[in-house]
């Protein structure tokens, strides 16, 4: 800071500078106005943590509450059915073309049949033989049935010559007994000179025939009684010989049982070498031509059935009130501007992710939480126009939780 020379003899006094002067009646109101800028930055900035605490620590309660459950993640679904082979061959015809209707029990596909019906054959002959195998038995069994009746009858026969031969040697027994007596009493008279010698002859030839009787009788006897246990082993073998029968029935009706199962197998072998349309619906694009040949597992052509439905796949948020029998308004990106209406038929019973092919494992430490998706099935109520819809279509679907 310069100062002017001051000349000698003239001497100048020295200003002072002068503070300025500060108007108390216009600094209070400006602080003020400052101090409720302040305070009203505050308040807002408080006022919007507490909306934003509340909305966070309740929105799920918000969301599940709501009356109108939305979400685009959902889409037409159908039963897709990939008709395969079960035996190997060729293929002979494939009656259908690509993505055309067809009906229940239209033939599809067409394998070459001639080793399986060769096999049917085959088998049908041994169910023959096993049959006439049985009947044969049959036939032995009442021959034995007759031989045993014939040994039974023997029996009897011979029971019957044996009481005969019994009582016939009973009444020669008696008669030799008397011939004897007579025998000796004509004897003692011959000695006495009171008989005749030819009365003492007449005794003796008596008594010699009616020996000679007896013996024969005897004989007769003795023969049936041989008779009478011939009958009898023969009858007793003729039983062993039909229990021996019998249990080949047995073996016989199960060789049969078992060559019938044999040739229900080859026929439904046989009948796997055309693969038929399992209902109404349509088909998809051919995998086989005539000509190729085909293993078991080997897939021919994909089905879909008419039945179609909307798999809306739902946050677990979501699902607080929402029950089978909702009404629900579908939206499908096909068909732009147009509302379908349909209700909540199932729920599943686990979340996406339990039906994976590897479902997740939160145990391993690494777990970071994320919002479960719940599959929620919709049937439209046109069934008609449902069953013209194409699986995988995308969907919004809107479920209404109260009316």
């Amino acid at each position: 800071m310069s100062t002017s020379p001051v000349s000698a003899g003239s001497a100048q006094p020295i200003s002072k500078p002068v503070p300025p002067t500060i108007n108390t009646d216009q600094a209070v109101p400006r602080q003020r106005a400052r101090w409720r800028n302040y305070m009203t930055t505050i308040l807002v900035v408080l006022l919007a943590l507490a909306v934003l605490v509340t909305i966070t620590r309740n929105w799920n309660a918000w969301e599940g509450g709501k009356v109108e459950q939305v979400t685009d993640d959902a889409y037409v679904r159908g039963d897709l059915t990939p008709l395969s082979t079960k035996v190997s061959a060729l293929v002979r015809s494939v009656n259908v073309a690509d993505y055309q209707q067809v009906h229940k029990g239209d033939l599809l596909v067409e394998l070459q049949d001639e080793d399986y019906q060769a096999l049917v054959d085959q088998a049908k002959a041994a169910v023959a033989a096993a049959r006439a195998g049985i009947e044969e038995n049959l036939r032995q069994r009442q021959l034995a049935d007759s031989r045993i009746a014939k040994a039974l009858a023997g029996i009897d026969q011979a029971k019957a010559q044996i009481a005969a031969a019994e009582a016939g040697k009973e009444a020669v027994q008696a008669e030799l007994t008397h011939a004897r007596s007579e025998r000796r009493r004509q004897e003692g008279l011959y000695q006495t000179h009171s008989a005749t010698e030819q009365n003492l002859e007449a005794a003796v030839a008596a008594e010699g025939n009616l020996s000679g009787q007896f013996a024969s009788r005897d004989a007769d006897l003795t023969q049936a009684q041989t008779m009478l246990r011939s009958s009898e082993l023969g009858a007793e073998a003729e039983r062993r010989s039909k229990a021996v029968l019998e249990s080949q029935e047995m073996q016989l009706q199960a060789d049969l049982r078992a060559k019938q199962a044999n040739l229900t197998s080859v026929q439904v072998n046989l009948g796997y070498t055309k693969i038929y349309a399992p209902g109404d619906g349509t088909v998809g694009e051919r995998q086989v031509r005539p000509g190729q040949l085909v293993s078991p597992g080997t897939q021919v052509i994909s089905f879909v059935a008419l039945t179609k439905w909307v798999q809306a796949n739902y946050r677990e948020t979501q699902l607080t009130n929402v029950k089978v029998g909702d009404r629900a308004d579908v939206r499908i990106d096909e068909y732009p501007g147009q509302l379908f209406l349909g209700k909540v038929v199932e729920i599943a019973p686990a979340s996406g992710s339990q039906f994976a092919l590897l479902p997740p494992d939160n145990a391993t430490g690494n777990f970071t939480k994320v919002v479960q998706r719940i599959p929620v099935k919709i049937a439209l109520d046109d069934s008609t126009f449902a069953a013209t819809l194409r699986p995988g279509l995308s969907v919004v679907a809107a479920v209404r939780t109260r009316q």
